[in-house]
């Protein structure tokens, strides 16, 4: 049995009777240089620092050893931490976690918000950007003292400059420090001295939590599927938690962004040919604080690419070939999309639909305008869709 103990800042004072037994029976503890120095000298157990990589480190205890197997991980490591790696390398009838109060708890109570009504978001590995948000609030676990000022600077960046921010260091431990600013006035200068051990309280200010996001969200030239057609589309996509698009044509990247938003952990490949727009959609990812792995033209792109639940072909339909690979790169069960305004797109899609069925649709939106005193219709591009399960 590999059994895991969360530890506080302030070591080994507030352990539960159970966590205190586990450390003091045990033979070998194994953990982070910072967490085995939180024992003191009642714990006579060999202690094995975590070598660099740790995941290999990982895959190698003995979990069949004579005797049981003990781990020592900061706070509640079922939250974002070592216990989670540690049941799916072993399973759970191998792995006995003795959490302690996690850091966001103990951020929480400090901000007085309710832990159900507040996103975690961990960077100890993950892109400073995936942090971002258009409002709520979050509990930020940093990589070390430098994340306060780049998640700053990204937040002003991105228009988000008047989010407040807390600095919540040392949580728990004698040495606990709270500092409260803005992301404008952190950005690039962060207060001095902030400790490693460190988790940021942001209120993401302005709150402009919308879906779909208006046109004016987006960065790009115009190549952009429009607010009232990324609904409909979204919804023929059927975005489920944790799955995979393929945004091919991607212009803006507007379908990838919208899908990764929809749900928890769906990530996104973009494929388009001009560099320019590949860095529209890179921007507009990381405005949303979103996964879009952006890459060149479909379908040479398509190799290596991690393979998708869905499929959205924006642009480029009646490229020879192109439809087959797709379709090729589909899982049973994986639906694809296609929308087109061209008569030759429309072609290559009712002869698609002649092929492999699935449903045609076609959208027809008009804009009121002003026409003189009155109002009147002006006709947007009518859109033709087709969409199909493999």
């Amino acid at each position: 049995m590999i059994v895991v103990v969360g530890i506080g800042a302030d070591g080994m004072a507030s352990l539960s009777p159970a966590s205190r037994t586990e450390l003091l029976r045990a033979t070998v503890i194994y953990g982070a240089q910072r967490q085995l120095s939180l024992l003191d000298g009642t714990v006579t157990a060999e202690r094995r620092e975590w070598p660099s990589p740790m995941l290999r480190a990982l895959r190698n205890l003995p979990a069949d050893a004579v005797g049981d197997i003990h781990v020592v991980a900061s706070g509640d490591p079922l939250m974002h931490g070592i216990g989670g790696t540690l049941i799916r390398l072993f399973g759970p009838a191998k792995v006995r976690v003795l959490p302690h109060v996690s850091s966001v708890t103990l951020a929480c109570a400090r901000m007085g918000w309710n832990v159900h009504d507040t996103e975690v978001i961990s960077l100890v590995t993950a892109r400073p950007d995936t942090a971002v948000r258009r409002g709520g609030r979050a509990v930020v676990l940093s990589r070390d003292h430098t994340t306060l000022a780049t998640l700053a600077g990204l937040l002003t960046a991105h228009g988000r400059g008047d989010s407040a921010m807390t600095a919540l260091e040392q949580l728990g431990g004698p040495q606990e420090r709270r500092r409260d600013g803005t992301a404008r006035q952190w950005a690039g200068s962060a207060p001095a001295g902030v400790d490693d051990l460190n988790v940021i309280a942001v209120r993401y200010l302005p709150d402009e939590r919308v879906s779909p996001l208006p046109d004016d969200a987006f960065v790009h030239d115009g190549q952009i599927t429009k607010h009232a057609m990324r609904a409909v589309t979204l919804a023929a996509l059927a975005p489920r938690p944790g799955e995979r698009l393929w945004d091919v044509g991607a212009g803006s990247g507007s379908i990838g962004v919208e899908w990764c938003r929809s749900w928890p952990g769906c990530s996104a490949v973009a494929f388009e040919r001009d560099a320019r727009r590949r860095r529209n959609v890179e921007c507009n990812a990381a405005a949303s604080g979103v996964t879009v792995d952006v890459r060149g033209d479909a379908p040479g792109a398509f190799a290596g690419a991690q393979t998708p639940s869905a499929i959205f072909v924006g642009g480029g339909l009646t490229q020879p070939g192109l439809l087959d690979a797709c379709l090729d790169n589909l899982t049973r069960g994986g639906r694809l999309v296609a929308n087109v305004v061209t008569a030759e797109s429309e072609a290559a899609v009712i002869q698609a639909h002649s092929r492999f069925g699935g449903q045609l649709q076609r959208f027809q939106h008009y804009q009121g305008e002003s026409l003189g005193a009155f109002t009147g219709w002006r006709p947007q591009y009518p859109v033709t869709q087709w969409s199909v399960t493999r």
